[in-house]
């Protein structure tokens, strides 16, 4: 739930760093040799190894060390090789404090409000849909016993969604307001419930209640993708149980 969050902040770092390395480029090009700077890739001759070294040092190590090679200034230096600028301690801590002290620490902060939003509220999402299913399963335990509470009758569906409590079925808190039946399968059809020989499954049940409750939205081109695949996984659980039922009735019709 986070990824997408995420990675915004990843990007916005990445065009810190970015800028970071042309600012370095263009401060401590002439270092060549230092405590921590040498020839090779450790310098600022170019961005793209003052990018590299920013990105090294932006978990806090050796920055201060790599500080301290940059603020030497003429006549303390030799030109070309140890001298950096005066306001090199301002650029460094000015990048520790932006890149670890706030960027990094958005990551944290990205995920903790997700756990906030998604586990802690009292109405988060998880726990709501948590409840809605326990209702849905208890009401479906009620008709299907007597079919090992796999399938439900079609004829059934009437009542069974007058027992079920709101917001996943209708169920009415008291005689005024009950709902007539004519209404009930009207909402019943607009909900699309597909039936195997008069029989809905679990999971088709479950599906279209969940879809009825929480899905009153505009659904972009992934979440239509996404949906697709939801009902094709359906569709094979549906012919999974139906399999495993015929196979238990043809073992029962054996042994008798």
């Amino acid at each position: 739930m986070s990824i997408g969050a995420l990675l915004n902040v990843f990007l916005l770092l990445l065009l810190i760093l970015f800028m970071f390395a042309v600012l370095a480029n263009f401060f401590f090009n002439t270092l060549s040799t230092g405590d921590v700077i040498d020839s090779s890739y450790k310098n600022f001759k170019n961005f793209d190894k003052a990018y590299l070294l920013l990105f090294a040092i932006a978990t806090g190590e050796d920055w201060n060390r790599l500080m301290y090679d940059c603020i030497d200034t003429f006549p303390d230096c030799t030109e070309g090789e140890t001298c950096g600028v005066s306001m090199a301690p301002i650029f460094y801590i000015t990048f520790i404090m932006v890149i670890t002290h706030v960027m990094l620490n958005l990551f944290i902060l990205v995920i903790i409000q997700q756990f906030e939003t998604y586990y802690v509220a009292e109405d988060n999402p998880i726990k709501t849909f948590k409840t809605s299913y326990d209702i849905f399963h208890e009401v479906w335990v009620k008709y299907t016993q007597k079919f090992r509470c796999v399938k439900i009758k079609e004829k059934q569906l009437v009542e069974f969604f007058a027992d079920l409590p709101a917001p996943m079925g209708m169920k009415a808190l008291n005689e005024d307001d009950a709902i007539h039946e004519s209404e009930l399968k009207k909402v019943m059809l607009k909900m699309g419930i597909r039936t195997e020989d008069g029989w809905i499954y679990f999971n088709e049940l479950l599906y279209r209640c969940m879809r009825r409750r929480y899905g009153n939205f505009k659904l972009n081109k992934k979440m239509q993708i996404i949906e697709l695949k939801t009902l094709f996984k359906i569709s094979l659980l549906t012919l999974k149980a139906k399999s495993e039922e015929k196979f238990k009735q043809s073992n029962n019709e054996d042994i008798i």
